[in-house]
């Protein structure tokens, strides 16, 4: 009989991990790898992705990568195949879309060519690449899909109309998704981080009054640290999460509970 903590093992599991050169991607990248999944991590920057896979791999010898700038769509067919190649048994069981940007312009600065490299790279790519992998885990009968959201899926913050939009809209293709493929396996959620340090909230934890207001808002008193992701990943990519699906998880410290 499986043991209770045998579920959340990822032992023999393979996931794409994209926006894995830097902050949650790669954070999220290594939880897995820890969990026993082989991980390909994708981002533009192949220098980053080198070191990113470097430090898993002291480990163990858990991960690849695969450069690619993810706002080419009409590239992800080929980005897809490239990570099957990497991959041992060139199969994948999960996808992270975790690669966005948020430009943070006022609202009267935003022009249509950054409206559609916001709405594209951050709603548009997570469907498209994660449809690419969805036969192969229909066909197994199992798959994972986790949807790196934002606090700004359920609040609005100053110069961040298009990146809101785009996160909002990515907690509503999380459901679709799951409506979608869940009856193959397939269970599709996300995570919506609130304020940790990475290179996209820099703005934000450079500035000390801006980063104390933020950690005042939340009920526990503080900002992320991204270990405090590792539970959540490790959960929603594994076995033990068979039985949701559709959802978003907010992990920000009591922020959107206040």
């Amino acid at each position: 009989m499986t043991g209770i903590l045998d579920q959340f093992s990822l032992a023999g599991r393979s996931f794409v991990v994209t926006g894995a050169s830097s902050g949650i991607g790669k954070a999220m990248a290594g939880f897995l790898a820890q969990a026993g999944a082989r991980v390909v991590l994708v981002a533009r920057r192949e220098e980053e992705l080198a070191q990113a896979a470097a430090v898993i791999n002291v480990q163990s010898e858990m991960a690849t990568y695969v450069c690619a700038d993810l706002i080419e769509r009409e590239a992800l067919r080929d980005v897809a195949e490239r990570c099957r190649s990497s991959l041992p048994s060139g199969a994948v069981d999960g996808v992270v879309n975790a690669a966005g940007i948020n430009l943070r312009q006022d609202a009267d600065e935003v022009s249509i060519d950054t409206w559609d490299a916001t709405l594209n790279l951050n709603l548009a790519v997570p469907f498209f690449l994660t449809r690419e992998f969805v036969p192969g885990m229909r066909e197994q009968g199992y798959g994972r899909v986790i949807n790196v959201a934002s606090l700004q899926a359920a609040r609005a913050f100053p110069n961040g109309l298009p990146y809101g939009a785009s996160k909002g809209g990515l907690g509503q293709l999380t459901r679709a998704m799951a409506e979608a493929w869940s009856r193959h396996g397939i269970c599709c959620n996300s995570i919506a981080p609130g304020f940790f340090p990475t290179g996209l909230s820099a703005p934000v934890f450079e500035d000390e009054d801006y980063r104390r207001w933020a950690a005042d808002q939340t009920a526990m008193g503080r900002n992320g640290e991204l270990h405090d992701l590792a539970g959540a990943t490790i959960f929603l990519a594994s076995p033990a999460s068979a039985y949701i699906t559709g959802q978003m998880l907010f992990v920000d410290g009591g922020f959107t509970a206040r």
